[in-house]
């Protein structure tokens, strides 16, 4: 990359923290389960990224999943009905937040290089502010410590694929222009942010969302099927329009070098 590269910022669960993103996986997950439907890993997956109650009614879209509703309780998903899975999924997901905080591998020593290089780090989330009280001194205790960090509720609660949240980062950490930024992600909406920002945008494949695999479920794949995977991962972030793909963190670095 030869611009000059003012900050990087990164999203959190499944590119930071949380090999895998599963704190919202399971809550997901569990309140449908709760509620009389069993969605599968895919469709719990797909819209991952985007605002918490985004994610709720484009599940409740999903033909599968609102077929199954319409069966179960003789009607069309409504807004109460969205009320009452959100409000569960946050109350599970909070119970949990501070389990689901550790840094990837990679993260601290790429973040220390970033700083040394003068390069600030930015990060967005489709995390509430209440979410990330947990999950930032969290990661801080562990050593992670972004310069800044945005959420939903940050920007009216337009969060993903709206590029808000990202223009907030560059207000606050000073930076001239969207020509000095890297986004960088594991899910297709953080990837769609990124371009809607018109930033350089980068998907992150181990522990991402999209390739769905805890650290020790990814580290017994024969060689063979950890190519496979990875190549699908990136080319479904290729195909939103991702500029780069990096297997892990550490490789961003000389992606901008």
């Amino acid at each position: 990359m030869s611009k000059q590269i003012e900050a990087v910022i990164f999203d959190w669960a499944g590119t930071t923290v949380d090999y895998g993103c599963f704190a919202p996986v399971n809550a997901f997950a569990e309140v449908f389960r709760q509620a009389g439907i069993e969605p599968t890993m895919d469709e719990v997956r797909a819209p991952m990224g985007m605002l918490k109650r985004d994610h709720i009614r484009t599940m409740l879209e999903m033909p599968r999943i609102r077929g199954q509703w319409e069966e179960k309780y003789g009607k069309e998903p409504e807004e109460g009905d969205i009320d009452q899975l959100y409000q569960s999924f946050e109350d599970r997901l909070l119970g949990i937040l501070d389990e689901f905080a550790d840094p990837k591998p990679y993260v601290l020593e790429t973040a220390a290089a970033l700083r040394e290089m003068e390069i600030k780090i930015g990060s967005t989330t489709g995390y509430t502010d209440e979410m990330m009280q947990i999950v930032v001194p969290k990661a801080k205790e562990a050593g992670y410590a972004p310069d800044a960090w945005f959420s939903p509720n940050s920007v009216g609660n337009a969060g993903r694929p709206y590029p808000y949240m990202i223009f907030k980062n560059m207000e606050v950490l000073k930076v001239k222009s969207i020509d000095n930024v890297i986004k960088v992600g594991d899910t297709i909406s953080d990837i769609k942010e990124g371009k809607n920002a018109g930033v350089y945008t980068v998907g992150v494949i181990e522990g991402s969302s999209e390739m769905g695999l805890t650290e020790a479920e990814y580290n017994t794949l024969t060689d063979a099927e950890k190519k496979e995977k990875t190549e699908s991962v990136s080319t479904r972030f290729m195909d939103a329009g991702a500029d780069a793909v990096i297997l892990n963190i550490k490789e961003l670095l000389s992606l901008i070098k």
